[in-house]
């Protein structure tokens, strides 16, 4: 009798139990190339900006181009980047080899960021990342709980409003970034563009300042994912991530406007 109820417990008890977590599919492999190969290659070019802007930047001799400090009129308060901090780092004072390793990955750069944009628009993925109506309110509601300030995040299937902010502003920061860069590089050829940008100088300063906007963004952007644990990193790795099964669906989302 008690042998016969086991039996029958058993072979009701997987009928009865629900999933409570599902597989989905986050990101695309095309997306995790692209993302992928971006990190050595900013990684680099950052390392050859400060080659290069050690040289422009020297105050030494008194170069007319001070658009790396911070300062009012004649005050300068602090210079990027002072002498103190290429001695901790050991960076030699050679501004024709950050000039090489820069020009030759700003192309890696470049051809990545078409190929981002061209994927993103013609799969449709654009969709998910371009902010909305309730993003900025959303942004702030996930900067409160971020802080600890309150609790309940608002809903998204993909990216929530913050996500989809930062994410478009970095694709924009990138595209400045280009420009001015080629802006500086190529001043008289492509005059018109360093003339759209105010000249030279002040292409300059908008390269400059939209990297050091860039470096703010990764450092908030490794916090997250930290924060956000190993689910979300294996996510950009594989593609897969484990979610629960009232959360709701990105390939959902993707199978409305497919």
């Amino acid at each position: 009798m008690h042998e016969a109820n086991r039996e029958s417990t058993t072979a009701a008890g997987p009928e009865n139990v629900a999933a409570s977590i599902r597989l989905e599919r986050k990101h695309p492999l095309a997306m995790r190339w692209m993302h992928w190969v971006n990190f050595p290659v900013l990684f680099t070019m950052i390392w050859s900006g400060i080659l290069i802007y050690w040289n422009d930047s020297d105050n030494a001799y008194r170069n007319p181009h001070r658009v790396y400090r911070i300062g009012l009129g004649k005050v300068t308060l602090f210079r990027f980047f002072p002498d103190w901090f290429y001695r901790r780092l050991h960076v030699p004072y050679h501004v024709t080899m950050g000039l090489s390793y820069h020009f030759f990955f700003m192309w890696i750069f470049a051809i990545n960021g078409v190929a981002w944009v061209l994927y993103t628009w013609l799969s449709g993925e654009w969709r998910l990342i371009l902010p909305q109506r309730r993003s900025l309110r959303d942004t702030f509601q996930v900067t409160l709980v971020d802080l600890h300030l309150c609790k309940g995040l608002p809903p998204q299937t993909k990216y929530n409003g913050a996500h989809r902010i930062a994410y478009t502003s970095c694709a924009l920061m990138g595209a400045v970034m280009l420009l001015t860069g080629l802006a500086i590089y190529k001043p008289t050829q492509l005059h018109w563009l360093t003339s759209l940008f105010g000249g030279y100088e002040m292409a300059c300063w908008m390269h400059f300042w939209t990297t050091m906007s860039f470096l703010g963004f990764f450092v908030v952007h490794i916090v997250q994912v930290v924060l956000a644990g190993w689910n979300n990193f294996r996510a950009m790795v594989s593609g897969h991530e484990v979610q629960p099964m009232e959360a709701a669906s990105a390939e959902a989302e993707r199978r409305s406007w497919q």
